[in-house]
């Protein structure tokens, strides 16, 4: 794969914000084999300022300054692609939620970036029972990270298919009876044990 081929994969930001605009998850990516800024991948992408692997994005500051900026651009509206120089966003509005993809605006794939948007709020669908909402996304925020981490990893693209996300992400529940090892269960174990010795011993 060539550096040029690399820009289809390139993701700067996944995002969850409330209707007020406050953050529920948010995941901030650097390209892989990146030592020092404007270098190798992010170089070659000609991604502006506060890009993947560019400053701008760093401090919790900075990326609460732009989620902000984003959540304006959601709410005037105007559809699901907003254009922030130097960056392009994907949004989807589910319930009081905001699904957020954010790519350099130099160089991303539309289609792909809204494909991985796709995967990522349908597998979320998936694990929460179609129950997508503020309340839900909270408590079940662990399977909602998980997902994230099979959708996107290191700004890289790993995975479309909202279903194959699902299925790694859930996994089969154990039993949920708890066995409880105590003094009392140890000393039932011990007599049951003493009994049957005690009547092989008797058949004997």
């Amino acid at each position: 794969m060539t550096l040029s081929n690399l820009s289809l994969y390139t993701v700067t930001a996944l995002l969850i914000l409330d209707t007020e605009g406050q953050r529920v998850l948010a995941k901030y990516y650097n390209p892989p084999h990146q030592s020092t800024p404007s270098t190798g991948i992010v170089n070659d992408l000609g991604v502006g300022q506060g890009g993947p692997g560019m400053g701008g994005l760093i401090s919790l500051k900075e990326q609460k300054a732009f989620e902000k900026s984003v959540f304006e651009k959601i709410r005037r509206g105007g559809g699901e692609i907003h254009p922030l120089p130097p960056h392009l966003i994907i949004t989807r509005t589910i319930v009081d939620l905001h699904f957020i993809i954010v790519g350099p605006l130099s160089s991303s794939n539309e289609l792909m970036l809204n494909q991985t948007l796709s995967a990522f709020t349908d597998s979320v669908h998936l694990l929460l029972r179609g129950q997508i909402e503020k309340r839900n996304v909270l408590e079940g925020l662990d399977l909602v990270l998980l997902a994230a981490d099979e959708t996107v990893d290191d700004g890289i693209i790993l995975e479309t298919d909202a279903a194959a996300i699902a299925a790694r992400v859930s996994r089969p529940k154990a039993d949920t009876t708890d066995i409880v090892i105590n003094e009392q269960t140890l000393l039932n174990a011990y007599t049951s044990f003493r009994d049957k010795v005690s009547q092989r011993i008797q058949q004997l």
